[in-house]
């Protein structure tokens, strides 16, 4: 992955789990064995309380809804979710089905593509080039460079005068990005087993677009994405 080079149309920031790869599900699942075998709490609620919150660092989604929960408990039940994560989601984890091709759509398009995820940013970048896209994406930022206000931040300072757009899957992925006036924030919505986010939530806490799949994405950064300025 090479850093950002100036491109004619602007910067697609991905977010990593539930918007690029399909793996919110097999994730949730074992967030929700961790969450048991600490606190005891059902399976089920787990689940709910994993998807509610998800987007954060694993730490702080722990923070808020166990705060009475020692600095030892959190450590180990972070540790004990990472290791389950990579062992039992990630390796069967693939991408959603139309995200080759958008990626090469925008890239030939123009577009500048980078991932800001709270995932480590080696195995973020195992899982892109294992899945055949890390060539399309000009860099990544993970858990090791901050949390996704700083990557955004971050990415903020590339390409001045160029349109940035925000793509994630979850309310905090939302929130996060209207704090950054200068980003376009478009969503994907979730329909899982135990889990629904439906676009009309998504748009509720900022997205201007959300949908189920990212198929129309080039599209709708046609219309919507601002011209450059300067």
């Amino acid at each position: 992955m090479s850093e950002v080079a100036s491109k004619a149309r602007g910067l697609v920031v991905f977010d990593l789990d539930g918007t690029l790869v399909d793996d919110m599900h097999l994730i949730g699942q074992s967030a929700a064995r961790v969450i048991h075998e600490a606190f005891g709490t059902p399976l089920e609620v787990a689940a709910a309380q994993y998807y509610s919150t998800t987007g954060k660092p694993f730490e702080l989604q722990l923070r808020e809804l166990y705060p009475e929960a020692t600095p030892f408990e959190l450590s180990r039940t972070v540790s004990k979710f990472h290791e389950t994560k990579v062992k039992d989601a990630y390796r069967q984890a693939s991408l959603f089905r139309e995200v080759p091709e958008v990626l090469r759509r925008l890239d030939r398009s123009g577009w500048s593509l980078v991932v800001a995820t709270g995932a480590e940013k080696e195995m973020a970048e195992l899982i892109l080039e294992r899945e055949g896209i890390a060539f399309l994406i000009q860099k990544v930022l993970g858990a090791g460079q901050g949390t996704k206000d700083v990557h955004l931040r971050e990415y903020s300072a590339l390409l001045p005068g160029l349109p940035h757009v925000m793509v994630g899957d979850s309310r905090f992925d939302m929130e996060v990005a209207r704090q950054f006036p200068d980003y376009l924030i478009l969503g994907r919505a979730s329909h899982l087993a135990d889990w629904t986010l439906t676009p009309n939530d998504l748009k509720r806490w900022g997205a201007r677009w959300a949908d189920y799949t990212l198929e129309r994405l080039p599209e709708v950064l046609d219309e919507l994405a601002p011209p450059a300025s300067g």
